[in-house]
């Protein structure tokens, strides 16, 4: 049996070569995401482990502000001094280091990365650890020169001696390039600014009694552990946060894993498509196999094999074809994690492709993902080709289970479609976001099953009515090839199946993603009423300077600025909520379009009040009256009035809760240091905006971390942050076409060979070669129309349901891109065709005589 398995293999490897194909596509996306974030985690670890003091003091980080607020968090220089003194104490130093500074050239073009990795402006310092080494020029000296490092000048052609301005949260500081830094280890992508370290708290924190954390070094003898537990009581470990190197390169390994986790799941995501368009291909491709292999099955049965056997006969064949799959799977993984570094060096991002991460958990994951599919793909078409009779040896039959009754498929999928369809219901009808989305994952995937079990019984009513033109249009060979659809609704409906994934994804996030979009075009059109608005690209903060470029501008009437805060409120049911607060200067209701339930903007606004979210209050027991107790960044408390209620979120998008906001006035007090994150501009009365734009433009040209924005380049910007996401269903779409069109080939090609006989008969009575190219054209179009109307139309239940969970958060807009729809269902006309081009070929070249001789 082993030996006939093996020829069998062989004999049909040609056959097998497109199921592998899609073995080899899914390891390859498992084991590229697995070796590359190895990779990049073993090099970070080593950055980290040889860059990190053995214990740093920070402040407190319990309400984090930097990244929304633009705020530095900071602890007083002169705690270096107590800390110096602690026994075991080897080194101690007082950091400066901000994220928050823009630096620009002479042409006010930013020098730093454009890949979202961030600008550090530090003191420069020079220790065993420190990454880089000063190459070319001399150190930093006074208030006036910089120290920049190697890739980013060479990235943006800055020499020594040329003039750059710092744009800092105290103010704009002009500098002179004196030395050029180049890194010892592998550079995060990041641009590194060092300046003279007497000047660095001053031009940087607005203070030199300032610091943003203190490095230690431990004494010989003396653990991190250890050292850290003696800093602690003697500073108290309760006011400041305390980490070991190991601690420190773990938290940072963590922020690592977020970055890397956004790659990994995109590249899982490509894996699970790639996993489940081919389950559809390899059964079609076993099932068929074994139905032309009927009388060599039932000669081996003939001759002794038991059906234990013959079943194992199966398996093997789909072990080794997973065995082959999954190796050249694993190969292919490991040039897509090469490409991956590569592609990360062109952003700056220096990983060095020779030390490329495979370890053991790599092919393990690899072999099992690609035998598993295998195998559970084949293991019906095992059961069945068990089920063959000797009998089969003497008659011209087929596997059984083609003709038999689809009662059991019709009252599976009914029950599991029954229980999907509640779900999607009772998604449309929750109230909240979680419940609603908990019930949308699990209609999902119950509809998604269910109309892959029932497919077979939808063949016969929607290809008539799909190919009920063909007679009509194509004569004969239209009604032919709409029949041969219909001979084997099983196998139309996995071939189907493949497709139907792949567009009931795209239909699904097409849907959701124009409903997003109308959303936000109702939502600006409705809430914004400024002329303009200045604002960062990706939403971060900006240095005050702006605000007194854009006041500055002639023309300009009213500036409204906007500044986000993470803050804690404590409420009356007990409950302590982290959320973003936003305060606002006078003017706003000018600028912004609020709704109140209760009081209005100017109360909101005044010293010591607040704004919340109606619902919000509702839900908590708050009325305007209540005292909201906050806590701000650094552990700062108040009781703020609730004086106005709005029904909507105010600064919705920037993680908020409660939709709280209050005045600028209010902010100052608490967290001081707070940036700029927008400024809502109007012109002044007898300045149009068509006038004023092209002045602000000119205003901001040396701050180009900002631009100048009307509602129509809002409402692009929003639609282009949504276009990301739909590009990666596109992606996933594109993928799954792929394998699909794979799968319309397969099968096409094993049904000629199935149908060898008939075809040479067709031939033989006066069946042209073109007309037999046509029919099978028409054949595979039909298939994958019929897997297109399959998929969309679930994808548009789905879509639908989407937007109902994102109505809960606002988004009450329903969009369905018509267009879209219509352009998928052409495209897989399209790709029916393409996929028939070689099974077409090779029908149309057969010899007639042969082929009415074929056995």
């Amino acid at each position: 049996m082993l030996k006939a398995t093996l020829r069998s293999f062989l004999a049909h490897k040609g056959r097998l070569a497109l199921s592998a194909l899609a073995v080899i596509l899914s390891v390859a996306f498992v084991a590229g995401s697995l070796i590359f974030s190895d990779t990049v985690t073993r090099t970070f670890d080593r950055l980290f482990a040889s860059t990190a003091a053995d214990v740093t003091v920070q402040p407190e980080q319990d309400l984090r502000s930097t990244r929304l607020s633009g705020s530095v968090q900071t602890l007083p220089a002169a705690l270096r001094d107590r800390v110096a003194k602690v026994d075991g104490v080897a080194a101690a130093r007082a950091e400066v280091s901000v994220q928050n500074a823009v630096v620009v050239d002479r042409h006010h073009r930013s020098v730093g990365p454009t890949t979202g990795a961030p600008t550090l402006t530090m003191a420069w310092y020079v220790t065993h650890r420190s990454p880089v080494k000063l190459t070319s020029g001399h150190a930093p000296h006074g208030a006036g020169e910089v120290l920049l490092d190697a890739d980013t000048a060479g990235r943006r052609g800055v020499r020594i001696g040329d003039t750059l301005t710092v744009q800092a949260q105290p103010g704009t500081l002009r500098v002179r390039v004196v030395g050029i830094a180049t890194f010892t280890t592998t550079n995060p992508g990041a641009a590194l600014v060092f300046l003279d370290p007497a000047v660095a708290g001053r031009e940087l924190l607005g203070s030199s009694a300032k610091a943003t954390s203190i490095s230690v070094d431990a004494a010989a003898g003396v653990s991190d552990a250890e050292l850290k537990h003696r800093i602690g009581a003697a500073i108290g470990s309760g006011a400041y946060d305390l980490k070991t190197a190991g601690e420190r390169a773990k938290s940072a390994a963590a922020g690592l894993g977020r970055f890397l986790d956004v790659i990994k799941y995109v590249m899982l995501g490509f894996a699970g498509v790639a996993l489940l368009v081919g389950v559809f291909l390899i059964v079609n491709t076993f099932t068929m196999l074994i139905a032309q292999r009927t009388r060599e099955l039932g000669l081996l049965r003939a001759l002794g094999a038991d059906r234990r056997q013959v079943r194992r006969s199966v398996l093997t064949e789909a072990f080794l074809l997973g065995l082959a799959g999954s190796t050249l799977g694993l190969a292919a993984g490991t040039g897509l994690a090469f490409g991956l570094v590569r592609l990360l060096s062109t952003f700056g991002m220096n990983l060095k492709a020779t030390e490329m991460v495979i370890g053991w958990a790599t092919p393990v994951t690899a072999y099992a993902v690609g035998l598993g599919v295998t195998f559970v793909a084949a293991y019906l078409p095992a059961r069945r080709a068990a089920a063959v009779s000797p009998m089969a040896a003497l008659a011209d039959a087929e596997v059984a289970g083609s003709g038999k009754p689809l009662t059991v498929r019709a009252i599976t999928g009914a029950v599991i479609g029954t229980a999907g369809a509640a779900a999607l219901a009772g998604c449309a009808a929750a109230t909240s976001t979680g419940r609603a989305a908990s019930l949308l994952g699990a209609g999902v995937v119950l509809t998604l099953i269910a109309t892959v079990v029932a497919g077979p019984l939808l063949v016969r009513p929607v290809i008539r009515v799909l190919g009920g033109a063909f007679p009509a249009l194509f004569g004969p060979v239209g009604r032919m090839s709409q029949r041969n659809a219909l001979r084997n609704p099983r196998r139309t409906g996995a071939t189907a199946a493949a497709l139907m994934v792949g567009l009931a994804l795209v239909g699904g996030m097409s849907v959701a993603s124009a409903s997003m979009s109308a959303s936000f075009d109702r939502q600006i059109d409705e809430n914004l009423g400024a002329d303009f608005i200045v604002q960062n690209a990706n939403f971060t903060p900006f240095t005050r300077q702006v605000k007194d470029g854009v006041a500055r501008t002639r023309g300009v009437g009213l500036v409204v600025a906007q500044r986000l805060t993470p803050v804690a409120v404590r409420l009356p049911d007990g409950d302590r909520v982290r959320t973003t607060a936003a305060a606002y200067g006078a003017g706003l209701d000018d600028v912004v379009h609020i709704t109140y339930v209760q009081g209005g903007s100017p109360a909101a606004l005044a010293d010591g009040r607040v704004a919340v979210d109606a619902d919000f209050a509702r839900d908590h027991g708050l009325r305007v009256g209540s005292v909201l107790p906050v806590e701000f960044p650094g552990g700062r408390h108040t009781g703020l009035t609730v004086s106005a209620l709005t029904d909507q979120d105010v600064a919705e998008g920037f993680g908020t809760e409660g939709g709280l906001y209050f005045g600028l006035a209010t902010l100052a007090k608490y967290a001081p240091d707070a940036q700029d994150s927008a400024l809502y501009v109007n012109a002044a009365p007898g300045t149009g905006p068509a006038d004023l734009r092209p002045r602000l433009e000119r205003a901001l040209e040396p701050y180009p971390q900002v631009q100048v924005r009307d509602q129509a380049d809002y409402k692009e910007l929003v639609h282009s942050q949504i276009a990301v996401l739909l590009y990666l269903v596109y992606a996933l779409l594109g993928l799954a076409i792929v394998i699909a069109v794979l799968g319309v080939v397969n099968t096409l090609a094993l049904s000629v060979v199935e149908r060898t006989r008939e075809i040479g008969l067709l031939r033989a009575i006066g069946l042209g070669r073109r007309q037999l190219r046509r029919m099978i054209r028409l054949e595979s179009v039909v298939i994958a129309v019929f897997g297109a109307v399959l998929g969309l139309g679930l994808g548009l239940v789905w879509g639908v349901c989407m937007q109902r969970v994102l109505a809960l958060r606002g988004l009450t807009a329903l969009a369905i891109p018509w267009g879209t729809i219509v352009a998928v269902v052409i495209g897989s006309a399209v790709v029916g065709v393409v996929a028939a081009l070689l099974p077409a070929l090779r029908a149309s070249r057969m010899n007639v005589l042969a082929a009415i001789a074929h056995e």
